[in-house]
């Protein structure tokens, strides 16, 4: 659907393995201190004197996590960087070093490469991470995108998904379930062109949503903002897998239970609009849509008068004793299981 026909195509054939990581990774500078040797070598160097270290890898299959016929290879760069740094974030950690490994069939020629490395230079130019190493292979199925990201801190500002304590108050960053609708708004316009290929889509007025579902951006941002505030979570995870998965993780590992407030779930204009348009329940989507790439955390009582006047946070909850489980409060008061319906890769179709 938004293929470019009059592209120049390069055989990767021409270039061989290590002729296209040279060609492909020629650009990206070293900017972190902490990285002594990148790519060139068999191996990267990396030095952490004094700080704890995170790593964390996530692998995109297209067909799977992906479809390219909506969604353009350079805003696949830059999300599939975005997936791995968000999980370093999640950690209260700061991101500095990113591989990349790929495998590509041969339908896939140099220019195409070229454009998806674009995506993820300049998301390590945005966030400034070094890309210090990578594979590439060839794949009879498909794109194949493998990303594993390295993040530092100190070891007492590591924060888990197991140390949330009753009477924590349960916050948002952002707003949630935009990518999801971004993302049926996509699977909308594709059915459309295939009925119709000379149909354009006019996507103008879901403009907030489709980006967030092409281009999110992990919430480096709120780690600097929580340490300037003097605030340190109790728990964190990243909400990629649909608010209500991730809360249910929170209290599985803290060993507690939740309420959650239905009227304080934060939903963008364009979300609640776009959920009357396809007939969705609003709540339902942001409790189940997944990729939002938002941080969920747990903060002391604490901590809350430095945190109730900024706009980057909602107070959406607060945690329980385990025996009394994880509930959604409604807007009519009415008192409800939460239940985990979000994303499952190994789920069976």
């Amino acid at each position: 659907m938004l293929e470019n026909k009059d592209q120049s195509r390069t055989s990767l054939g021409e270039l061989g393995e290590f002729g296209l990581i040279n060609h492909l990774t020629e650009h990206f500078k070293v900017t972190q201190k902490t990285t002594i040797k990148g790519i060139g070598d068999d191996a990267a160097v990396l030095s952490f004197p004094d700080t704890q270290v995170v790593v964390t890898t996530d692998l995109l299959l297209e067909g799977v996590h992906f479809d390219l016929s909506y969604v353009p290879l350079k805003h696949l760069g830059y999300k599939a960087v975005m997936v791995n740094l968000s999980d370093v974030y999640a950690m209260n950690a700061m991101a500095s070093q990113i591989t990349v490994s790929i495998a590509v069939s041969n339908r896939f020629p140099l220019e195409a490469l070229e454009d998806l490395y674009v995506g993820v230079q300049t998301a390590c130019a945005n966030y400034k991470v070094d890309l210090v190493g990578g594979d590439t292979t060839s794949s009879t199925t498909g794109l194949v995108i493998s990303i594993t990201a390295i993040g530092h801190t100190s070891k007492d500002k590591i924060v888990g998904r197991d140390t949330a304590k009753e009477g924590d108050l349960l916050v948002v960053t952002g707003d949630i379930g935009a990518a999801y609708m971004g993302l049926q708004i996509l699977e909308r316009e594709k059915a459309v062109f295939k009925v119709n290929p000379n149909s354009q889509p006019d996507l103008e007025q879901y403009t907030y949503i489709v980006e967030r579902q092409l281009k999110p951006e992990a919430r480096k941002d709120i780690v600097l903002l929580l340490e300037s505030l003097q605030v340190l979570p109790t728990s964190m995870i990243d909400v990629s897998d649909g608010l209500s998965s991730e809360i249910l993780h929170l209290c599985a590992n803290s060993k507690m239970g939740c309420n959650l407030y239905e009227e304080k779930i934060p939903l963008d204009p364009q979300v609640i609009s776009t959920c009357e348009e396809f007939q969705l329940d609003s709540t339902t989507i942001a409790l189940s849509g997944g990729e939002d790439y938002e941080l969920l955390f747990t903060i002391s009582q604490e901590d809350y008068p430095k945190i109730k006047a900024n706009p980057n946070f909602t107070i959406i909850g607060h945690m329980t004793e385990e025996r009394e489980g994880a509930h959604l409060i409604t807007r009519a008061n009415t008192k409800i299981p939460l239940e985990a319906r979000g994303w499952n890769a190994l789920q069976s179709e």
